[in-house]
């Protein structure tokens, strides 16, 4: 029997994606398991929402130590210590170095709120909605060396609505995260998953429906 793909999760912040991990986990839906969850702010709610479901955790603040590469080195050694078989970042804010980028080489991933490569690094979907767009949404993408630049695996679209504020618009769209990133993650626990150059392919997934999604609605066209 094949077993559950083993994650490590990143965070720095609340963990939502990381509670929506454990959720669809605890459902049946992702054949996962969390082994570790690492954060570098010991006062992250990612933190305790790994203990409330008695997921080992790890704060290592990167506060102490003196370099980037040495604070990755510990981060690795604690991954390789869990066997971890995927990286999930879970709003990490750190900048990962060449370092633990080449040891994890294409099992890094990302879930980024907004629609690359349009708005990528901090607060996609403010910039998003102060830019002025119609449509916003969410990205699953691998890591690569640049930021929020890695090979886009899944989107979700979200309409802006003329009464919405940036904080509306992020809401929206973290629904959006928290279906499209246990849904990559269980298309990668499949092996169905191939990237050649910058396209990632799905093996055996449904043809998209022919829809287009117009905002404002076409009025006769």
């Amino acid at each position: 029997m094949k077993k559950d793909l083993a994650i490590g999760v990143l965070v720095s912040g609340s963990g939502s994606n990381l509670q929506s991990l454990i959720d669809h986990i605890e459902a049946g839906k992702l054949s996962a398991r969390i082994e570790v969850v690492i954060s570098n702010n010991p006062t992250a709610l990612g933190v305790e929402r790994a203990k409330r479901h008695g997921i080992p955790c790890f704060v290592v603040d990167h506060r102490d130590f003196a370099s980037r590469e040495d604070f990755d080195r510990e981060l690795i050694r604690i991954l390789h210590d869990r066997k971890v078989d995927l990286v999930a970042l879970a709003g990490f804010m750190r900048v990962l170095s060449p370092l633990f980028l080449k040891t994890f080489a294409m099992r890094i991933m990302n879930i980024h709120p907004a629609l690359l490569p349009s708005f990528p690094g901090t607060h996609g979907q403010r910039q998003a909605f102060e830019f002025g767009v119609k449509l916003s949404g969410c990205t699953v993408h691998f890591v690569d060396e640049g930021v929020d630049t890695g090979p886009i695996i899944v989107q979700a679209a979200v309409p802006v609505r003329e009464d919405d504020t940036d904080e509306t618009l992020a809401a929206r769209i973290l629904k959006e995260e928290h279906r499209i990133y246990p849904q990559a993650i269980q298309w990668y626990a499949e092996g169905r998953l191939s990237v050649e150059g910058r396209r990632v392919y799905l093996r055996g997934g449904r043809p998209p429906a022919d829809v287009r999604l117009h905002h404002p609605p076409l009025e006769g066209f």
